[in-house]
């Protein structure tokens, strides 16, 4: 699949914006990434983990979601520069913007200026709250809507997620947003002025645990891996070979076939409802585990997956990503990243890697 004459102008930085823009170069848009030369460009260039050697001002941060763009070097305190930036406007389909409130305004690129330019714009806003011209951060948005309270050891100290949880649920709300926004034009022949906080997107993925509390009055706690509703569902329980096994049981019926793999057979009756195996969680995890650690993982896991039992072993990421499916990967020379799109039955393209800062220059502004 191509999205043809599709121009994105991406005057985003970071996480969020910038996964949007990578999706629609993964869809075959254009997508044209505006950045000010004069302090580094996007700060994630320089967002170097310990002991990293970038490839030119490219960092492993800043290649996870800018495969496929074209970089230009624009000062949008400059008139002339901001000229330039309106002259690619006329002929663009989607702004995406993530700076902090009020500052697009201040450099003459909020809506209402490039709507103006071009009123069939579909301009989408990464913002950090709805209501407030505070900064938005994931790590604080996520200590602010629950997810950090939640999060850890029952007893342990909140803990935030190890990836910016919050950023990459803010970006496909905004996704879904410009596609919509691009369905909708097809009728009305109108833009449309999008923004998404990631407090938004935040409390619209507490899900199941904002219900228990809207429905219940049960505040989430910190359980560990332990499911608030099923059990046994986030155990885990180590095996004869010493790899930790991780079981997700949904229902009686994988609950059952569990029982027979193990060979507790007196179980069945016992535990046969889900709101038993809840109340009587720590008991039922010591007879699993007791028979668990006798079997090895490679032969248990096969039997479990014979039987439908929802099960997996826990890997570190070095381990999934270098046997994972090259259907996930981008490659340039050295250059690696994952895909933003991944959904089956559309044609997948090889993109090119993240630009270095100012790339296209030449190519896109003489062009002006």
């Amino acid at each position: 699949m191509k999205i043809k004459n599709l121009i994105v102008i991406e005057l985003a930085s970071v996480l969020a914006g910038p996964s949007v823009g990578q999706f629609f170069a993964e869809l075959g848009a254009e997508v044209i990434k505006v950045e000010n030369s004069e302090v580094g460009g996007d700060v994630t260039r320089s967002w170097l983990f310990n002991g990293e050697a970038p490839d030119g001002n490219v960092s492993s941060y800043f290649s996870s979601v800018n495969w496929g763009k074209k970089s230009i070097t624009l000062d949008l305190r400059s008139t002339e520069d901001r000229k330039k930036l309106y002259k690619l406007v006329k002929k663009a389909d989607i702004i995406i913007t993530s700076y902090k409130a009020g500052d697009a305004e201040k450099l003459g690129v909020g809506y209402e200026k490039l709507s103006a330019i071009n009123p069939q714009i579909i301009y989408g806003q990464i913002i950090g709250y709805s209501n407030s011209s505070k900064v938005g951060y994931d790590a604080v948005v996520q200590a602010e809507t629950g997810f950090m309270s939640m999060n850890g050891e029952k007893g342990s100290s909140p803990l935030k997620m190890p990836v910016a949880l919050i950023d990459v649920l803010a970006a496909h709300q905004l996704k879904e947003a410009v596609l919509v926004a691009i369905i909708e034009r097809m009728a009305t022949g109108h833009g449309k002025h999008l923004r998404v906080s990631l407090m938004d997107a935040a409390i619209s993925a507490l899900v199941n645990q904002g219900s228990n509390w809207l429905v219940g009055k049960k505040a989430p706690k910190a359980i560990g891996n332990l499911h608030p509703n099923i059990a046994p569902y986030g155990e885990l329980f180590t095996t004869k070979d010493d790899r930790q096994l991780l079981l997700a049981v949904g229902n009686n019926k994988q609950f059952y076939s569990l029982s027979k793999v193990l060979g507790l057979d007196l179980m069945i009756e016992d535990f046969s409802t889900n709101l038993f195996r809840l109340k009587h969680r720590g008991e039922l995890n010591l007879l699993i585990g007791e028979k668990i650690k006798d079997h090895h993982s490679g032969e248990l896991l096969s039997k479990l997956n014979k039987h439908q039992i929802p099960a997996g072993l826990v890997a570190t990421v070095d381990q999934v990503l270098e046997n994972g499916e090259a259907h996930w990967f981008f490659k340039s020379g050295q250059i690696q990243g994952l895909r933003s799109f991944v959904a089956s039955g559309i044609g997948q393209l090889q993109l090119s890697p993240p630009p270095q800062l100012g790339q296209h220059n030449d190519e896109i502004l003489s062009s002006l």
